[in-house]
């Protein structure tokens, strides 16, 4: 089943790549009593994400935060060195988040898990974002199969 607005983001646990190392990022401790602006995309360094989804968020997180958004958060199923690796090569800093969903346990609790077997990269999540407000969903916004359109910061900050 997939996760609507009003739906409670599922229990979740990401990585990410720190100058201490690798640490943990506990759900319970994200979404609770903060508004979260999520994306995910199918890989790190890949085409679109690289040229057109993360640089949106990188170029809107002032505008996304100034409409009330705590953190910009990033995953993907990729693992939380790849994340940090990208996030640097983008200019990410601290403006959006680099959580890696190693295993793709948190897009399968979402049921927007992608079968990119076909392409040689395994199973990955969808293009998507959302706004999560005190851990419930009040925007998600999926796209098609190889589309990029609804996921976008710019689609995303009209929403707020």
């Amino acid at each position: 089943m997939t996760i609507s607005i009003g739906d409670t983001i599922p229990a979740a646990t990401f990585k990410k790549k720190t100058g201490d190392g690798i640490v943990e990022v506990a759900g319970d401790a994200l979404f609770p009593g903060r508004t979260v602006a999520l994306f995910s995309v199918p890989g790190a360094f890949t085409p679109t994400c690289s040229a057109k989804h993360l640089p949106g968020f990188i170029d809107k997180a002032d505008a996304i935060r100034a409409k009330g958004v705590d953190e910009i958060v990033c995953t993907a199923v990729n693992d939380a060195f790849v994340m940090g690796a990208w996030g640097a090569a983008a200019g990410a800093g601290d403006k959006v988040s680099m959580l890696a969903d190693g295993n793709g346990d948190f897009v399968r609790a979402l049921g927007l898990e992608l079968d990119a077997r076909g392409a040689g990269m395994g199973v990955r999540g969808q293009r998507f974002s959302m706004v999560v407000k005190d851990g419930v969903v009040t925007h998600l916004n999926i796209e098609e199969p190889r589309e990029y359109k609804v996921s976008s910061a710019e689609h995303l900050l009209g929403q707020l």
